[in-house]
């Protein structure tokens, strides 16, 4: 057991550094921050008070974003590149730092530039800007800490960017509430501020990616006299800060999962109440805490917070499928209706819902925690993430600010007060119902009563986007191309006239329905041909082949769309570029991975072909695409991890590519004028290019099983 409990209280420290945490820390004090106006607010008053460093680590900056958006004057510029070269103007000797992770360019719409272009605003010359790169293919860096003289630190859910900044209000149509002339949703999100030994612990983090960024260390520095900011309220003061991380390995850098550990184990702990808000719900591993707590006989009242739905094209069916297929297993774990999902409401925002941006959960009035982790498989061991903690471990003053702080969170939610929340919890003795007794009104918390419908693919494709640990690129070939047993495969002519049925279904619903009024063979052959003049056509033809290579689209539809699209010898050209340069970028992705990955991934054929293809090279590759075992880019990912030579790999895969793109044309071509008039078929053709071409594929194979033993018996073994 990790507590021994006394009454109602904890005698014995949840919060065991190595275990689930890196280090606790001394604070003297420390501010719980609601939402982006205070904590900007709280930052421009400490940062006022800088005189040696400023260190800032984050997920975004932005130079553009506005430190206060409402009508109450304050001194220095609004404007926080402004502000920054303000400060290094007025002390001589202070330094800023500030490392932001290097974001892909799919990132960038909602970004102040591309980190290739640098720094983004016109800085002064004591204010050193860093993109960090160093993390796994996939991840990023999401940690948001902010650290002043070593004397005073930051860290949560809050970036010092854009679409950030909202009071607890929440109000539908805020005035300050808009970036790049555009207005954004409410926004909820948490902060905690620190000071004493507990900043300097997070100075060491803020120090240890700066080193990560720039191969360059940053020395500490000796804390000079730093008051606590006036503008900042104390929300406790003389406590141990347990800090938390999600490190992923990476290079020489060994996993760190602190962040998972103190989350499964304080759920472990709880005895009367889990109260969480996040702005995701998705991590299998919390998920089986929690299960496991709603099957118990003594389980807590357990309250979920998160927004209702997720933004963007990507991110909102990935993690809204996930969301819900964890709530519904949840709900059918909850055999005492302990458990509750609610997303905040506030009038006149329509379809528009606030943002619940907020990484913190509560247990009891014992332990408090506000940080950068959501509650993904990502944030516990794929991108970097830190947590403060606080743990009242018996004392009352600690349990009291805690319970102030959860009471005051859900104050804002319900429309009422801390005191109203702390009077009713006293009165029913349970944290749902008194947040039943209290909702109702037009500002308040709903309910989670319909869960959309995802369905397994859905599923599958969305788990990709939230990975637990780094995704290798084998694990991938892995998931969309799986070994394949020939042996077991569905035997030749059943896959045949499989295929016949289904596109004869296609073509009699396209041919007896009034789709054939709207959509015919005309019209479609013209559009192909509008879209082949298009200057762009050619290139996207040829990329396409690439892509369909990862989704295991048909390369045949490809070609016969360019046949189509650009009559029979350019749309052979195309289609031949086009797999040639699929066939190079998934060589070049193998040709990344180590031996060792090769025999994970290959399987027990394509590792004794692995073999072979070192010793033979050309003649193997020619092999493997007349008589292809497995999918394409598993194919070629496994010679580009067995090292063939690259002339080797690109003549073996245009010889032996060719007659069936050859064959592919033609069929293209003649299918295209079965289109256009069914009479001018040249069905001879048809059947001669049919007849070479399996006659052809049957010779080869017999010369290669003849001229190549070992060839032969790797493959067919």
């Amino acid at each position: 057991m990790l507590f021994v409990p006394v009454g109602d209280k904890m005698t014995t420290s949840i919060l065991m550094p190595g275990k689930n945490c890196w280090r606790k820390a001394h604070a003297d004090h420390v501010g719980f921050l609601v939402d982006g106006a205070d904590y900007f607010d709280a930052f421009a008053a400490a940062a006022s008070k800088a005189t040696k460093s400023i260190l800032i680590v984050g997920w975004d900056f932005n130079s553009q974003t506005k430190l206060w958006c409402d009508d109450k004057k304050r001194e220095g510029p609004a404007q926080l590149g402004d502000f920054l070269n303000g400060l290094i103007k007025r002390q001589r000797k202070l330094r800023i730092f500030i490392v932001a992770w290097d974001f892909p360019v799919i990132y960038g719409t909602d970004r102040e530039v591309a980190p290739l272009f640098g720094p983004p605003w016109h800085h002064r010359r004591r204010i050193h800007f860093r993109f960090d790169n160093h993390f796994p293919v996939g991840g990023s860096h999401h940690q948001k800490i902010v650290v002043i003289d070593d004397a005073i630190a930051f860290a949560g859910g809050l970036d010092l960017t854009c679409g950030r900044w909202d009071t607890s209000e929440h109000l539908a149509n805020h005035a300050g509430r808009i970036t790049a002339g555009k207005p954004y949703p409410p926004f909820h999100d948490l902060m905690m501020a620190v000071d004493g030994e507990a900043a300097r612990a997070l100075a060491d983090i803020a120090r240890q990616r700066w080193r990560w960024a720039t191969k360059k260390e940053l020395k500490p520095h000796g804390v000079a006299s730093f008051a606590w900011p006036k503008e900042i309220k104390v929300d406790v003061e003389n406590v141990s800060v347990a800090i938390a991380r999600t490190i992923p390995a990476y290079a020489d850098r060994r996993e760190v999962r602190e962040v998972e550990a103190m989350y499964i184990d304080m759920i472990a702990a709880a005895r009367h109440m889990i109260y969480i808000e996040n702005q995701y719900f998705t991590s299998f591993r919390i998920g089986d805490a929690l299960a496991a707590r709603l099957q118990d006989d003594d389980c807590p009242d357990i309250v979920l917070v998160i927004r209702l739905a997720s933004d963007g094209w990507l991110e909102g069916p990935t993690m809204g499928a996930l969301r819900t297929q964890l709530l519904k297993r949840l709900q059918a774990a909850d055999k005492n209706k302990r458990l509750r999902a609610y997303y905040p409401v506030a009038p006149d925002l329509g379809e528009t819902c606030i943002n619940v941006h907020a990484k913190m959960i509560a247990i009891d009035d014992e332990i408090v925690r506000i940080g950068s982790a959501n509650l993904n498989n990502r944030s516990m061991g794929f991108d970097t993430e830190c947590d403060l903690a606080i743990e009242a471990h018996g004392q009352a003053r600690i349990g009291t600010a805690i319970a102030g702080f959860r009471n005051r969170l859900l104050a804002e939610h319900l429309d009422t007060t801390a005191d109203a929340i702390a009077k009713t919890l006293a009165q029913e003795g349970s944290l749902i119902k008194t947040i039943e007794a209290l909702r109702g009104k037009p500002r308040t918390l709903q309910e989670f009563e319909h869960l959309d419908e995802w369905s397994d693919v859905a599923i599958s494709v969305a788990e990709l986007c939230d990975p637990e640990r780094p995704v290798m690129v084998e694990q991938l070939i892995t998931q969309f191309s799986p070994d394949i047993d020939i042996k077991k495969s569905a035997p030749l002519l059943m896959k045949l006239v499989i295929a016949v049925l289904i596109f004869g279904g296609l073509f009699a619903i396209w041919r007896w329905t009034p789709l054939f009024e709207y959509v015919s063979a005309e019209a479609a052959t013209d559009w192909a041909r509008e879209f082949g003049g298009h200057p762009a056509a050619p290139w996207l033809v040829m990329g396409s082949y690439t892509v369909a290579s990862f989704i295991m689209f048909p390369r045949p539809l490809l070609t016969l769309a360019a046949v189509i699209a650009f009559g029979a010898w350019l749309g052979f050209a195309y289609a031949f570029i086009g797999i040639q340069l699929a066939a190079l970028a998934t060589y070049a992705m193998g040709r990344s991975m180590s031996r060792d990955t090769v025999r994970r991934i290959a399987g027990p054929k394509l590792n004794r072909i692995s073999k072979v293809l070192r010793e033979k090279g050309l003649l193997a590759v020619i092999a493997l695409r007349v008589i292809p075992i497995a999918p394409f880019i598993v194919v070629n990912m496994v010679i580009g991890a067995a090292r063939v030579k690259l002339w080797h790999y690109l003549v073996g895969s245009a010889i032996g590519l060719l007659p069936g793109t050859l064959a592919a044309t033609v069929f293209a071509d003649q299918f295209e004028t079965w289109l256009r008039d069914s009479g001018k078929v040249n069905w001879i053709v048809v059947a001669g290019v049919a007849i070479v071409f399996v006659v052809a594929i049957v010779l080869i194979r017999k010369w290669f099983m003849k001229s190549q033993p070992e060839l032969a018996a790797a493959g067919g073994r």
